[in-house]
């Protein structure tokens, strides 16, 4: 997947690209030709840096229904040459996620388009977990033939069927076909076949096993990192389980480094759980200063470890980072300084896309740095990422005095509902788009809970209607 291109920040495109509230606040106020072009744009080029925690898709269904927005654009898009060669979630994911909420408002079109790509889309799947959420059981059942044949009764395709009922994200589709006189019979051994595979799998685990000692650990672990799949913390964990009193020197020895890069790895994280306290450790971290050492250095919590993170603080490497994160995570007033310098030097040499700046933004809320505001707030405006503008939010509520006034209000608009959570609770009711709004949050079926809690605890219950 490619990086998405991000539009600067004051386009009306690069407020939608973001998820910022002002961007649904000016797309109403702009010309709807324009506005609905640069939401089309949005949704059939997912600009999330991360779609596995930034949430965009009821934000651009929101803003669908009040332009009254076509969907021919995103029929175009799903139904193009590209979906018989790409099947990858994230070309069409968003775009069905958004198809999903605006069936969810009462609109048909919406409806008819999923059940369409359901039956014929490369990413069918997808379509049918927003179907069965949002669909009634004719309209499903109606899927049946089409999907079911997806799967020719062959040997790889009965595999293939067993695997896409074991792994459905909605099993509601299914379990309405499994009762039909067409189907029962085979989604049903479809469904056992599933089961058995989860049994088969943990009857034969490729692990650790009771009788290993110290080295044979090591050995996994040197083993797991030659195939390509890093195995030190689930190691050090066995280490733990197996390692005697006679063990220390070798496990200190690995440590240093005798063993290898997956041994180092491994002995570093037993260390820093059985022995926190112990000042070597943190020579041993500081000596290998690579991301095995930096994640074990991490793990630890202790008076020791911050004592550490202040002289290691201004390194320019990973382990510097680190230690700023361990400062904003586990500091105390006595080091808002360092934070705030952390804060602005990383801002200024990795942009406020990094995610070095997620600690950082918390530690200056945590610890109410208020000199910190004004990076801050340009953290908020500049970010792409929506998931770190809302910690951002939250670090503002706690330093910045015009917050509810300012960028509290645009946030009650916010594609994040941990952001439209932190609006409910902060925006000022004095301006005139916030009590409306906290109206329409509350009797939204759609919005979640949290956020329609935060809007009880601000507006009397007869008035959440």
């Amino acid at each position: 997947m490619f990086e998405p291109v991000i539009a600067p920040s004051g386009t009306l495109l690069g407020l939608l690209q973001r998820g910022r509230g002002d961007g649904t606040l000016h797309a109403l106020a702009a010309p709807r030709d324009e506005a609905l072009e640069a939401l089309n744009h949005c949704v059939l080029r997912d600009p999330r840096q991360d779609w596995q925690v930034e949430n965009r898709s009821l934000y651009y269904a929101r803003l669908y229904v009040d332009l009254d927005g076509p969907l021919g654009e995103i029929e175009t898009h799903l139904f193009c040459v590209d979906d018989l060669v790409d099947e990858a979630d994230h070309r069409t994911g968003l775009a069905l996620s958004v198809l999903g909420h605006l069936a969810s408002y009462g609109r048909d079109d919406a409806l008819m388009l999923l059940r369409r790509y359901a039956a014929s889309g490369a990413n069918w799947a997808w379509a049918l977990d927003e179907l069965a959420l949002r669909d009634d059981d004719e309209g499903l059942r109606s899927l049946a033939d089409p999907v079911v044949a997806r799967f020719p009764a062959t040997a790889e395709g009965e595999a293939r069927l067993a695997a896409a009922v074991r792994d459905a994200y909605e099993p509601r589709p299914w379990c309405l076909w499994e009762e039909t006189p067409r189907y029962g019979e085979r989604l049903r051994a479809a469904r056992r076949q599933g089961s058995f595979d989860r049994w088969q799998r943990q009857l034969t685990p490729t692990g650790p096993r009771p009788d290993w000692g110290v080295q044979a650990v090591f050995d996994w672990a040197a083993e797991g990192l030659r195939r390509g799949n890093p195995l030190h913390v689930p190691a050090a964990r066995c280490l733990a389980a197996v390692a005697a009193p006679e063990d220390r020197p070798a496990i200190l020895a690995a440590a240093a480094g005798a063993l290898g890069e997956a041994g180092r790895a491994t002995a570093l994280h037993h260390l820093v759980l059985a022995e926190p306290d112990n000042p070597a450790v943190l020579d041993l971290i500081e000596a290998a200063g690579d991301e095995p050492a930096v994640a074990a250095y991490e793990r630890m919590c202790g008076p020791d470890a911050l004592d550490r993170a202040r002289r290691w603080i201004h390194r320019p490497d990973a382990l510097g980072a680190a230690a700023a994160a361990t400062l904003a995570t586990r500091g105390g007033a006595e080091d808002a300084a360092l934070v705030l310098g952390a804060l602005r030097s990383t801002v200024r040499g990795a942009g406020p896309d990094t995610q070095r700046l997620f600690a950082l933004v918390d530690g200056a809320g945590r610890l109410a740095i208020s000199c910190a505001a004004p990076v801050l707030r340009h953290i908020y405006r500049e970010t792409a990422s929506s998931h770190l503008r809302g910690r951002t939010a939250r670090a503002l509520a706690s330093t910045d005095p015009t917050f509810a006034a300012g960028f509290a209000v645009e946030c009650l608009w916010d594609c994040e509902e941990t952001t439209r959570e932190v609006a409910a609770r902060h925006a000022e009711t004095a301006d005139a788009r916030v009590t409306p709004r906290l109206r329409r949050l509350a009797a939204d079926p759609a919005e979640e809970e949290d956020v329609q809690s935060a809007v009880r605890s601000r507006i009397m219950p007869e008035s959440a209607v």
